[in-house]
């Protein structure tokens, strides 16, 4: 197959690091976005110029802009272009600061949507091109503690999937990656945290149990990166896809509780049509 230039923001640690040593390991070309380029000095060594590092902080729409145009003009081309920068916010909705939620959804929602819509010209000019968008499976279903970024990753997926039909006729494609738990930093040093409220004391202990649980066999971001090349070689690639065995049954049970809730409220829905 014929080299591909990926743009992936977030590659300091976690899947973004690991799936630009994919593709720079199989001769791709990787423009690589962090906030402290320093994380990537390793990489630079080995890979030279195949790498293209580039300080960035996905909140600044400008410097978006800007990143992107300068990995088109460096490489001459963009094929997959990979939102991969992102963070946990742990608290209850009443305990989560506003300062707080604007900052989850300036990095997961508006972070993304500023590099799509920076990468978009160039990817329709060429009429080809992937758009990678990392959510989560807390993008299609909802647990205590992690609310504000559930609504982050909601709102990922929406555009996204409004996306991948607008732009199917300019050959790109856009898919959905949605992991579950993963040995990565995102509830880690990576993370934000609310202060806990009294009131909340007994149910953060049961969301805390709940969630260790869920995430008791978590994923390996190396065996990851085997699965993105999958992905983005695929012919027609997949508009979502799961990574790691647990989502799939929690997506189950959450869409068969949503469908039996409508069924049950159905004559009051249709009551309401008038």
């Amino acid at each position: 197959m014929a080299d591909k230039v990926w743009f992936i923001t977030g590659t300091s640690r976690g899947f973004g690091r690991e799936w630009a040593i994919a593709a720079l390991e199989r001769g791709d070309k990787v423009a690589a976005t962090a906030r402290d380029t320093s994380t990537l000095t390793d990489l630079a060594d080995k890979y030279g110029d195949a790498l293209l590092p580039i300080q960035l902080d996905v909140t600044d729409r400008a410097a978006d802009f800007a990143a992107v145009e300068r990995a088109h003009a460096h490489f001459g081309r963009l094929d997959i272009v990979v939102n991969n920068a992102g963070y946990g916010l742990f608290g209850f909705v009443e305990e989560v600061s506003e300062q707080q939620a604007r900052d989850q959804l300036e990095t997961n929602v508006f972070g993304a949507l500023w590099i799509t819509q920076a990468a978009l010209p160039f990817l329709r000019a060429q009429r080809s091109g992937h758009i990678l968008q990392v959510s989560s499976i807390g993008g299609i279903s909802a647990f205590q503690n992690v609310g504000l970024y559930h609504a982050s990753k909601w709102a990922l997926e929406g555009f996204s999937q409004s996306l991948a039909q607008e732009v199917e006729s300019f050959g790109i494609h856009v898919t959905l990656i949605e992991p579950g738990g993963f040995s990565t930093d995102w509830s880690g040093s990576s993370s934000a945290r609310a202060t806990e409220l009294p009131a909340y004391a007994e149910a953060h202990e049961a969301a805390n149990a709940a969630r260790a649980q869920r995430t008791s066999k978590p994923g390996d971001p190396q065996a990851s990166a085997r699965a993105i090349l999958k992905v983005v070689d695929a012919d027609v690639p997949p508009l979502r896809v799961f990574f790691g065995e647990a989502p799939l049954a929690i997506a189950k049970a959450d869409y068969e509780s949503r469908l039996a809730n409508w069924e049950q409220w159905q004559p009051v829905a249709i009551e309401a049509q008038g």
